[in-house]
Order: C-alpha cells, then structure tokens, then sequence
C-alpha cells in the first residue's frame, strides 16, 4: 500500500483531465477523456471523482485502480460476454473496440441498500413497494440480502447530468432496446453479477451491487466501460456483515459509499455546489480505491509518482 505522505503530496497533481493533440478531438465523460482512433476508443482514466453524477474532486491514484481492476475483471469474464477491452499500454490508458453504446445502464443489485435518489433503499424507506417496476416484500431491512438479485436499470447520463430511472417495461415498450436484444443484456448481467459475486467471496468481499454498460460491436452485445470496480459497485467486507446486521449497524463498506455518506451528512445530494473534499477524506478515499484493488487482484497495487500526463502521452505515441 502506498504510504499516506505519498497520497498526500499527489493530491495537487492528480490527473484532471489530457490533451493528446494528436490523436484528434476529445470527448469527455464523468471520469474518462476519450479518443477515437481509426475503428479503435481509446479511454484515459483521469483521477475525477464522481458521486451523485458530478465531480466533486480528484483523487491520486484513482483513475490507475480503475483501469486496472477493470483490465483484471474483462480477462477474468470474457468467456461470459465478449468485452470491449484490446490493450492497455499505460496503468491509465485502455485502449477498446469502439463500440455502438446503447443506452441504458443495467444495475443488479443483491442488497436492499444505497442513498443516492436511484437507489431501491430510498424509494423502500418512503414506503414505496414497487420500485424500477420490482415488486418488493414487505418488513425488509436497510442492508438486508433480497430474495434474488434484480436488475434496476437507468437511463445512461453523460457528464454533468443525472441517471433517471427505467423499467423493464419502459425499455422494451419505447423502442429504447429491442426486447430480444435487452434479455440477452440481462442473462449477461446477471451471469456477470455471479461470477463477480463468488470471486469477490472469495477475497473476503460481499459484491452488493454494480452497474453495467453494454454497446454493439459488429452486431455483438459487448461489455464496455468499466467492470466491478469502487466506481461502478459497491462491496462490504464478507466475515462481518451478518454481525453488524445483527446489531443494527451499517456494513463494513469498502468501496466509495462511504464518500456518498459523508456528503450526504454535509447536506449534499447532487443538487448545486458541492462541499469542498477535505484532505483527509480525499486520503481515505484513495486508500480505499487501492485497498480494493490489492483485495479483489490478491496483487499488490504498481506505484508510480505523480504527475503522470508526460508519461500517458509517451506510453500512447509507441503504442497506437
């Protein structure tokens, strides 16, 4: 693990964003800055830190653990569905298939949690039964295990702007994706969620819920974007839940819920400004982003010194 005085010092020069001139014009995401180079998406994971669908700062070392974990999951799940991922020539960079996106995003979720405004937690709180379509029992838990996991899909929100919810229903009845097309998103999903799910048990993580993101790649339902990492899922540690369950205690999260609660208690959801992240929180944050990493890969993480954009642009000018 890199040690606190290190993440510190980084924080000034974490990657915000990259400007590559010659690999053409830029398109932005929340967290990526993308490139398209002849039939090839080439994808640079920044240090941005996105909650609530809005970057609230940057983060050292965040943007490497995503890639890389991601790298790690799409060889670990290509025989579940084909993945969009070709390379990747820098701990930041991946380069993939450029893929059609469709666009919806398929969450599953394992656990009646969460506190974002898309979350089943929030609506069930409110007294609400039926929820992205799902009818839920009654008398559940904050935090407690669902029946079978479910697939809560939602609208696929660029930068600077919210997912809404979706149904099953809506998906199909409004021509969003083709009803054969949109089970085949869904048998992958779930197959996805199990296999992530049993290896995340594993290294003693319980995989509460993840999201998603399918395109089209010659005609074929391709997995994109990025694939059980602290962005996209949330994980709680394994041999303490059913404990602080007991208890009446919030689980032992290790992924960026914890960021969420902190805004959360500061009066924030999404809606205007955000607080200032403090130090300390933007510490804490990264040594979560690593700690998942090394428990999740059974690898120690690489560490490299910041800042980092002469290195990303050498690493793609010998590649592509």
């Amino acid at each position: 693990m890199i040690n606190d005085e290190k993440i510190i010092k980084s924080i000034p020069l974490a990657l915000k964003s990259i400007d590559i001139p010659e690999l053409g014009e830029k398109k932005q995401g929340k967290v990526r800055d993308i490139y398209f180079k002849d039939d090839k998406r080439i994808l640079i994971t920044t240090d941005r830190q996105s909650a609530f669908d809005v970057i609230l700062g940057h983060i050292p070392f965040k943007g490497a653990v995503l890639n890389q974990l991601s790298q790690f999951w799409f060889e670990q799940t290509k025989q579940i569905v084909e993945n969009h991922y070709i390379s990747a020539p820098d701990p930041n960079v991946m380069v993939t298939k450029n893929c059609q996106g469709i666009a919806v995003e398929i969450v599953v979720r394992g656990y009646l949690t969460g506190v974002t405004n898309t979350s089943i937690w929030y609506s069930y709180e409110k007294g609400d039964r039926v929820i992205y379509g799902i009818r839920f029992p009654d008398d559940m838990k904050k935090n407690q295990k669902l029946p079978q996991p479910v697939i809560t899909p939602t609208t696929h929100g660029e930068a600077g702007t919210h997912d809404e919810r979706l149904t099953r229903q809506q998906i199909i009845d409004k021509g969003i994706v083709k009803h054969d097309l949109y089970e085949l998103m869904e048998q992958a999903a779930f197959a996805l969620f199990e296999f992530g799910s049993q290896l995340c048990l594993k290294q003693g993580l319980i995989l509460v819920d993840t999201k998603y993101e399918f395109g089209l790649h010659n005609g074929q339902l391709t997995l994109m974007d990025e694939i059980h990492t602290p962005d996209s899922s949330r994980f709680w540690i394994a041999n303490t839940y059913e404990e602080k369950i007991k208890r009446g205690e919030e689980p032992e999260n290790f992924d960026k819920e914890f960021l969420r609660l902190w805004y959360v208690e500061h009066g924030y959801r999404g809606d205007g400004p955000p607080p200032k992240m403090p130090d300390d929180l933007n510490l804490a944050v990264a040594k979560r982003y690593i700690g998942v990493y090394e428990k999740i890969t059974g690898t120690e993480f690489p560490e490299f010194t910041y800042p980092i954009e002469k290195r990303i642009s050498e690493n793609l000018k010998k590649s592509i």
